[in-house]
């Protein structure tokens, strides 16, 4: 237990004593344990500061919050996982597929427990992954099983590792504490807008593999799932090699398992299309995005790279920045043949050129139809647009923000160099997209740059296309967390679309778990 200490503020060269100092001073106390709970940059204002939460640790604690408790001091405890088990015994070890975070998380708290997971993953493990990655983005060779959407990992893998949510469930302490002691920086635990960053989070998800097993869980790679079964009361799960026996399974693929999909839509799944966004990565010179945000500030040693997040609406049409990666670059995230998509990657300490961002359009079943299975179609469609714009070999189309917003087609070379390493090619992208994508785009740059000075400058760079912004369907499922009409199967996180980004796809991971273990009693 401690006593939260909010709205401390701090200059960019104050020491962090002097937050410490300001939240005993705010509890009328001399001297205490004083740790950073929450600290944030707030650029809204000048001159730029911190704001900071602060931990107080003291004796009378109840008492002196009782003293002083307001809006800024709460008494705040963490809250422990609750585990409770069932009594019903597993016939067979509970198979999850798929090993993003949903089903690393899913699995390692199963595992930790005594269930003794099965883990198949359709992609191959990081090591492996990385080389087919990276050679994919040298040769235009792709791997439809081994990318940026599949693989040890999941996609998050090849990304900026942002680890924001609004969920705001308590499970999120769980997850951030685990990235930690697997090997992820003591900031995320703190930071408002914590980050792991594609280089060390690879080596995280290793160790939690490592970690997993160790706990007596199992993980298959290269093992897709192909089909699956209901017999009585157990489930056989079909890989290209056998058939598995399972007490439960969690369906933890991902938002781009288009295959698995369709195979459960032929199993009479009950499903439903899910709004979801596509657009354009937007890069700028990442300094030129710290000036627009720190003014005069910009390039302070104490202030990170500059991000933003920004969104603007026009009745029930969206459009808004999505994954945006600071210090990144635009990668070829492809996971079918002759289809173009676009993703954003930062390493931790995002010290690269430019900044970038997916600049998204929200879409939905009256825009694309209403089969469940509509939304994944039309991805599919303006995917299908990018790779013949970009004029093959995962070459993408480009355009620049002058050329874009007076409507026409065309590409000049400016400050910012396009950082999409497979090459692009000039292109139209109102000939890709739908007239209402490209319109709010257009309102989203415009209103954007009012915010944030420079976002619409004529030499901004934008590349197609994003279409992964979330599942484009949603798995139906019940209050326990089981499919509708299929008993013992799980759809879990992204994929089943009940979640979006690392940290909620990891929590519903946890969620399943928990719902399994408390019907069921340890694996023997």
């Amino acid at each position: 237990m401690a006593i939260w200490v909010s709205g401390i503020v701090t200059g960019l060269d104050e020491p962090i004593e002097s937050a410490f100092q300001k939240a005993q001073k705010a509890l009328g106390l001399k001297k205490a344990r004083c740790a950073v709970a929450k600290t944030s940059v707030d650029a809204r204002r000048r001159p730029v500061h911190f704001v900071h939460t602060i931990s107080v640790e003291t004796e009378n604690e109840n008492k002196i919050y009782q003293r002083y408790k307001s809006q800024n001091i709460v008494l705040h405890q963490s809250q422990p996982m609750k585990i409770s088990y069932g009594k019903s015994p597993m016939k067979c070890r509970p198979v999850i597929a798929g090993f993003g975070p949903a089903g690393m998380f899913c699995g390692l708290l199963l595992a930790r427990y005594g269930y003794r997971p099965l883990i198949l993953e359709r992609g191959p493990a990081m090591e492996k992954r990385v080389q087919k990655v990276e050679f994919f983005w040298e040769t235009g060779i792709l791997d439809p099983e081994a990318n940026v959407q599949f693989g040890e990992g999941g996609a998050g893998t090849f990304s900026d590792g942002k680890l924001t949510t609004r969920i705001g469930d308590a499970k999120c302490d769980w997850v951030l504490q685990e990235f930690v002691k697997l090997g992820a920086p003591a900031e995320i635990l703190y930071k408002a807008k914590p980050h792991i960053g594609t280089d060390l989070l690879r080596n995280v998800v290793t160790n939690l593999r490592q970690e997993l097993i160790a706990s007596g869980g199992e993980i298959r790679f290269e093992t897709p799932l192909m089909d699956l079964q209901q017999k009585n009361d157990i489930l056989s799960v079909k890989t290209p090699d056998e058939e598995i026996p399972a007490s439960v399974l969690v369906l933890a693929v991902g938002h781009s398992a288009r295959d698995t999909f369709l195979m459960l839509e032929q199993k009479n799944f009950s499903m439903a299309p899910k709004p979801f966004s596509v657009g354009v990565r937007v890069e700028h010179l990442q300094q030129e995005i710290d000036k627009g945000l720190y003014g005069e500030l910009a390039g302070h040693p104490a202030l990170p790279p500059g991000e933003y997040q920004l969104s603007y609406r026009e009745g029930e049409r969206g459009v808004y920045t999505f994954c945006m990666c600071p210090g990144g670059v635009v990668v070829p995230a492809a996971s079918q043949e002759g289809m173009v998509v676009t993703n954003g990657m930062s390493c931790h300490a995002r010290n690269g050129i430019n900044a970038n961002s997916a600049v998204a359009v929200s879409v939905g079943p009256t825009d694309y139809g209403n089969n469940h299975l509509d939304g994944m179609r039309f991805q599919q469609h303006l995917e299908k647009l990018a790779f013949q714009a970009g004029g093959g070999k995962y070459c993408a189309p480009v355009q620049d923000m002058g050329h874009f917003l007076k409507g026409e087609k065309g590409f000049s070379s400016g400050h910012v160099t396009p950082s999409y390493c497979r090459g692009v090619a000039e292109a139209d992208f109102a000939g890709l997209f739908p007239p209402f994508v490209t319109d709010m785009l257009k309102k989203g740059f415009i209103r954007f740059s009012k915010k944030l000075p420079g976002f619409a400058a004529e030499d901004s760079v934008l590349t197609g296309i994003e279409t992964r912004t979330s599942s484009p369907v949603r798995i139906l499922r019940q209050e326990n967390y089981q499919a509708c009409g299929f008993e013992n199967v799980y759809p879990c996180a992204e994929g089943a679309g009940y979640a979006g980004g690392i940290m909620s796809a990891a929590v519903d991971g946890l969620r399943v778990a928990l719902a399994i273990m408390e019907r069921f009693a340890p694996f023997p």
